[in-house]
This record gives C-alpha cells, sequence and structure tokens, in this order.
C-alpha cells in the first residue's frame, strides 16, 4: 500500500492518517446500522408495527458509512477501479493515471458538490429543517451537513493522492 510509503510527504502521511482514523472510528456505524436493521424487522415482522424513526436513521447511517467511507477508499487506495488495463501498468504508468484521474475527474466532482452541498445544509439549518413523515427524524439538517464535511475530506484525501503519486514519481526519476 502506497499509503504509507517512505517517499511521502509528512503532510501526505498526516492527511491519511487522520482520515483513516476517522474511518476507522466511523466503521463503527455499521454495527449500529445492522442493529437498527434487525430492530426494525423484528417490530415489522414479528410484531406488526415499524417505526418510521428506525427507518430513517437507517438511511442516515448507510449515508454517513458511505460518504466518509469514500475518504477512507482514496487514502488507503483501497477503491473499486473500473479500468481492467490499470494492473497491467507500471508503477510510474500508475501514478501517472491516478494524478491526471484524480485531477481532472475526481476533482471537478467534488468540488462541484461540495460548492452545492454548503447551500443546501444552510438551508436546511436555517428552516430547521426535519424530516416529512408525521414521526420522523427531527435535525435533518445534521444528516445534510455530512454531505460538505465527507466531500472535504475526500478533497483532502484527493489531494493526497495527487502529492503521494508525484513523490512517488519523483522518486522513481531519482533512482535512475
Amino acid at each position: 500500500m502506497k499509503m504509507e510509503s517512505d517517499n511521502s510527504p509528512k503532510i501526505v502521511k498526516t492527511y491519511d492518517r487522520f482520515i483513516v482514523r476517522m474511518g476507522n472510528a466511523l466503521s463503527w456505524l455499521n454495527i449500529v446500522l445492522i442493529v437498527v436493521i434487525i430492530v426494525q424487522v423484528i417490530l415489522r415482522y414479528v410484531f406488526g408495527h415499524g417505526l418510521v424513526k428506525l427507518e430513517e436513521l437507517q438511511w442516515y447511517l448507510y449515508g454517513v458509512c458511505i460518504i466518509f467511507g469514500f475518504s477512507y477508499c482514496q487514502a488507503r487506495d483501497t477503491h473499486i477501479r473500473l479500468d481492467l488495463l490499470y494492473e497491467r501498468f507500471s508503477p510510474r504508468t500508475k501514478d501517472i493515471v491516478a494524478i491526471f484521474g484524480t485531477i481532472f475527474l475526481l476533482m471537478p466532482f467534488v468540488i462541484t458538490v461540495f460548492y452545492h452541498s454548503l447551500p443546501f445544509f444552510w438551508e436546511s439549518y436555517v428552516h430547521g429543517d426535519y424530516s416529512d413523515a408525521p414521526m420522523g427524524l427531527p435535525f435533518r439538517w445534521i444528516i445534510k451537513g455530512t454531505i460538505p464535511v465527507g466531500f472535504l475530506l475526500i478533497f483532502c484525501s484527493a489531494l493526497s493522492r495527487i502529492f503521494r503519486s508525484l513523490s512517488n514519481l519523483k522518486h522513481s526519476q531519482e533512482d535512475r
């Protein structure tokens, strides 16, 4: 895993360490999510009465795990690649592909979502947004607030990836 490479600048290691620690801590939400799902299933199918709050909590927990999990995968370099040729590339070519892919594909998406999620969150916070369901969860702005925070972490992990790849390229040229 390149994350632990000695070639990486200190700031890259700091970013990655922070994101991985946060990912490890938030991964426990998956256990909470499983418990909530099991309780909801038991309430609905055994007792014939589910709770809207539990159903919404499932979606909130799932959303948080996905948003923060993406930055974790980016920092650990364990995200899914759809490029079938990538595995055959040399380490140098992989770093070049990572740099260009991150700059021209990932970063514009992340910046766009981050930019548009700020007013989405703020409007929700100012208006005290809550669930449309009669017995739904209050404070919907909290889950909407995880979008800009999560995408900020994805941005940081993408920057880290760029710097890590640049460092690897620099050190591979020095080895010649």
